[in-house]
């Protein structure tokens, strides 16, 4: 599975960005997407997963800092998934990663460990 994020940029505080993934593999909609970021200095965070469950049934989890003002979402026809990121704040500034998680649980998970294919980042940088 290759992943390519695209997206990023700068952008002011209160201002919005869509992150995008493309991913390669013809299971795309069998697994769970995710997105994490770094900031400098710090590890790695959640920010979203997503798993399809069937017909127009997603589940979504959120990192708390991130809830209601994004959303990830995921287009199987396009081997896509995207984080549209609303209301963003300077602590919001960090390389942005998707991951997929192959294996076959239900549901989506926040564990990074679980995640088997990353891809290459993009950056977000919100100024003040």
């Amino acid at each position: 599975v290759q992943l390519q994020a695209s997206g990023g940029g700068l952008v002011q505080a209160g201002g919005s960005l869509r992150l995008s993934c493309a991913a390669s593999g013809r299971t795309f909609g069998s697994y769970t997407m995710g997105w994490f970021r770094q900031a400098p200095g710090k590890e790695r965070e959640f920010v979203a997963s997503i798993r399809w469950s069937g017909g127009s049934t997603y589940y979504t989890y959120y990192a708390n800092s991130v809830k209601g003002r994004f959303t990830i979402s995921m287009d199987n026809a396009k081997n896509t998934v995207y984080l549209q990121m609303n209301s963003l704040k300077p602590e919001d500034t960090a390389v942005y990663y998707c991951a997929a998680d192959t294996s076959t649980w239900p549901r989506p998970t926040m564990s990074q460990h679980e995640y088997d294919y990353w891809g290459q980042g993009t950056q977000v940088t919100v100024s003040s």
